[in-house]
This record gives structure tokens, sequence and C-alpha cells, in this order.
């Protein structure tokens, strides 16, 4: 899946298939965004992920080699409902926010979830991020509820 956003821009960034080797430049990106996370850390999660098919990780590059956002999207499946997708992780390097980039990456797991047959995308942000919120309005979200998250040890 590679495809540039901006027609035939040799600038323009480009998207594809994360690999292993991707793992700093993930782990870098997921740290700006306040998750912080090792390459040896996101290496393994990518190892287990790399082979499902119900998982998408892309990348965009600025170069070949120079990772400047990430995104994963998953498939969900549940009793109540239909399988939807679901854009479990976006980050876009800081200084690269607002240029398009995240958009392209939205696209991108938009378009792995329509071949996959699935046909609501949904994604889930902090109420605190009010910018990520004005994003995601203008990738062509609608806010479909609020909730609160809870969480138990193991």
């Amino acid at each position: 899946m590679s495809a540039p956003p901006g027609g035939d821009d040799p600038r323009a960034p480009s998207r594809r298939a994360a690999r292993l080797a991707d793992a700093d430049a993930i782990a870098r990106l997921a740290t700006q965004l306040g998750y912080p996370s090792s390459a040896a850390e996101v290496r393994v999660r990518l190892e287990a992920l790399l082979g499902d098919e119900d998982h998408a990780v892309l990348v965009a590059e600025s170069a070949p080699g120079e990772v400047i956002a990430w995104a994963q999207g998953s498939v969900v499946r549940t009793v109540e409902s239909e399988p939807r997708a679901e854009l479990t992780g976006l980050v876009v390097d800081e200084s690269r926010r607002g240029t398009g980039v995240g958009a392209l990456l939205v696209a991108a797991v938009s378009e792995w979830a329509r071949a996959k047959g699935l046909a609501r995308l949904r994604v889930r942000t902090n109420v605190v991020r009010e910018r990520t919120h004005r994003f995601y309005l203008a990738c062509g979200f609608v806010e479909a509820k609020r909730q609160l998250v809870f969480e138990k040890d193991l």
C-alpha cells in the first residue's frame, strides 16, 4: 500500500505497511504523544500484529526510511453489533501535524477496512485532545457518543 497523497508530487509523503525495522520510529512517535515505549517493546508488539489479518499497521514516510507518522487499524468483533474497523492508533510527528499526513493515514486505514468488507470505522480520542477532535471531524467522522474508560490491573 504505497501512494502519495498529493498526486504526482515527489515531495509528498508516501504510505506503506509497517515493518519491524520501523520499531524505533514508531516508539519515538508514540512517546511524543505521551505513550512511552521502547523500540524493543514496539518490536515485540509489531511481531504479534504484522501477521494478523485483523490488524493493519501503516507508516507515512517523508523519504525512504524517514517515518513521520504511523496508524493502526483493527477489526472489532462483538456479539451485539456488526464487525467494524477501529483506528486504534494514529501519531504524526509534532513537526508534521497539520500538513495532511494524518489524513493520508486515515484514508489508508479506511481503504484497508473497506477492502475487508467493513462498513464503519470508529476512533476514540481523549476528551482533552480538542485539536484532535477537530481533525477527526474534518476527516468525516461524526461524534457518536461520550463514555468513560475503566481499567483493572490483572
